[in-house]
């Protein structure tokens, strides 16, 4: 049985909980959240704390997953396993390249399972989309976005996010994953722009970005997210790759509003274009956004259990960290930046 300590209790880390409250497998042995109140009634009775630190050395927790703010993923994910537990912490990595670098080469130094958040990576409908993708070869556009028109409680929350991470950082690094292991190509350059469309957020931070990325094979890239009540709903979820030998692309089938959380993992179906046709690939009874939290721990847990190499995985969340950061740089510098060295 694993012990599991979880930070953090907002959407996403209250799904992480409710994953490992329901797997066999696992073992709740605390909770942290700085009010220190759990609501959801079936993570009633485990060990509520409202210091990281304080949980960590308490219940000596055999796995922590960190689903806190940006800026102390890299900070909660080092202390972890320097505390002798592996570690899932949801995505970004880290807010800053260097820091993605440390917890890396920290779960390297100490052989600990780090696993990142990229929920993705579990969706069987993602999962052939790229299949279908590399199956038309590159070198590849790839046109994607995810705009969301949030407000009230919502729009409290991506306004919170955005005291440490714009958007561009937060939702993109699921889609450039999604780009790199489509092309596997490492990136050349990227240049971005983006807007500050609210004086309800800090000055210096905007809530629109869009970035375009040159890969060495030629592929070609761009990303765009934007937040807040003033953002449209036309054309809010983009994801078509195009190749020489056609396209594949998610279909807009059973779309909600922009801000739904399972709307954005949903695919419904994928349509693969070729010049001699199309062929319409119907994926039913896809899983759901609890469910995809389910499969991530599952495969967290056997990623300790089993002793699965998760060094590819590591280098993959980095690198799409850096595009996005590179991307967030590029916005506020107005220059292009070289990503050479990535």
């Amino acid at each position: 049985m694993i012990r599991v300590l979880i930070a953090g209790l907002g959407n996403m880390g209250l799904s992480h909980a409710l994953a490992h409250h329901n797997n066999p497998g696992a073992e709740v042995v605390g909770l942290v959240n700085r009010s220190g109140v759990v609501e959801n009634p079936d993570l009633q009775g485990y060990p509520v704390f409202t210091d990281f630190d304080i949980a960590l050395a308490e219940v000596k927790p055999d796995l922590v997953v960190v689903a806190t703010y940006s800026d102390s993923h890299a900070g909660y994910a080092i202390a972890a396993m320097e505390a002798g537990a592996h570690v899932f912490v949801e995505k970004p990595l880290a807010t800053t390249v260097e820091d993605a670098r440390r917890v890396t080469a920290k779960a390297v130094e100490l052989n600990r399972k780090l696993v990142v958040g990229y929920i993705l990576r579990h969706h069987p409908s993602w999962v052939r989309l790229i299949e279908e993708a590399r199956n038309l070869g590159g070198p590849y556009v790839f046109r994607m976005n995810l705009n969301q028109q949030s407000s009230g409680d919502t729009w409290e929350t991506h306004k919170a996010l955005m005291q440490t991470t714009p958007p561009i950082v937060d939702c993109g690094v699921h889609y450039v994953d999604v780009m790199c292991q489509i092309t596997d190509a490492k990136p050349v350059r990227v240049n971005g722009m983006g807007l500050r469309l609210s004086d309800e957020i800090a000055e210096d931070m905007y809530n629109y970005g869009q970035f375009q990325v040159v890969f060495e094979d030629n592929s070609v890239a761009w990303y765009e997210a934007g937040w807040g009540p003033m953002m449209s709903e036309t054309a809010f979820f983009v994801k078509d790759v195009i190749s020489p030998n056609g396209s594949v692309s998610i279909t807009e089938k059973d779309k909600a509003g922009s801000d739904d959380v399972d709307g954005h993992t949903a695919v419904g179906a994928l349509l693969v274009h070729r010049p001699d046709g199309d062929q319409l690939i119907d994926l039913p009874g896809e899983p759901g956004h609890q469910q995809l939290c389910d499969a991530e721990q599952a495969y967290m847990l056997r990623a300790i259990t089993e002793n699965i190499d998760l060094s590819r995985h590591m280098q993959d969340a980095v690198l799409s960290l850096h595009i996005c950061l590179a991307a967030d740089e590029s916005i506020r510098s107005g220059h292009p930046i070289d990503l050479t060295g990535a």
